[in-house]
């Protein structure tokens, strides 16, 4: 019984390992298809402003509310900007945008490209020599590597305008006092590593997800079961990098 589950785990592995190495051929063949990547673009990054927005928003004033709580009796809630752009830059902000596209977008990727599976629409595309890789996965790829560091830069920007609100007209710490510790903690490289985050999950995410798409089978359940997976197994995987990018990065902060 294990000797039969180890046999499937490697052999999806190496699927996923060879349709890994057919997404880096597409990013490199003709025809380049700009119109699809913006198209994609568009729909992960323009309509997911407000979700992103909201969410930063609520993240930036709750850590600010308890750091505040935290910090006041040791009259040291000053430091709270300081706290929250930092942890939003390097931390927070990639993983919870990260975390709502995979809601958001994740899920749709593999749903539409395991529609088209099971409605024999890539068998279609395959019979008109159109590779459904190139055409399909490359420009979420892609779109996803350049929305994600966008929209977490949104999101970093939006978590300290929602902690300064929460600091200094809620709970009363001094404004230039706020924000001279934010500025003085936060460096470039804190936002710098944040966005290559960012965009290493984006990429991850969409490998993921449009892999799924491609593996759905079995009608309309089936697809719903491939979204699920989808989500969820990109989720830990990011979770996952997170850990190992934080670790790799450590050496850059001090």
């Amino acid at each position: 019984m294990i000797v039969k589950w180890a046999v499937g785990v490697l052999e999806e592995l190496g699927r996923f390992v060879l349709y890994w190495g057919g997404t880096v051929r597409g990013l490199v063949r003709r025809p380049f298809r700009y119109w699809l990547i913006i198209e994609q673009i568009e729909h992960m990054g323009v309509k997911s402003v407000p979700i992103i927005a909201l969410s930063s928003m609520a993240i930036g004033m709750i850590f600010a509310l308890q750091m505040i709580a935290l910090l006041r009796p040791f009259q040291a809630e000053v430091i709270t900007g300081m706290a929250v752009a930092v942890s939003m830059a390097r931390e927070l902000a990639p993983v919870i945008t990260t975390l709502m596209l995979i809601a958001k977008n994740g899920s749709a990727m593999s749903a539409e490209i395991g529609t088209m599976n099971v409605t024999e629409q890539i068998d279609a595309m395959e019979t008109m020599s159109v590779d459904p890789v190139h055409y399909l996965a490359v420009p979420r790829i892609i779109a996803a590597v350049i929305v994600f560091p966008v929209l977490t830069l949104l999101a970093n920007v939006i978590g300290v305008v929602g902690s300064y609100i929460i600091g200094v007209y809620v709970m009363n710490v001094e404004s230039a006092a706020y924000l001279d510790q934010m500025f003085t903690g936060l460096t470039p490289i804190d936002v710098i590593s944040g966005l290559i985050k960012a965009a290493v999950m984006g990429y991850i995410v969409a490998l993921i997800c449009t892999y799924m798409g491609f593996k759905a089978e079995g009608g309309a359940q089936g697809v719903g079961n491939t979204s699920t997976t989808a989500v969820v197994t990109s989720s830990v995987a990011i979770l996952i990098a997170d850990y190992v990018m934080a670790s790799l990065m450590m050496g850059w902060y001090f």
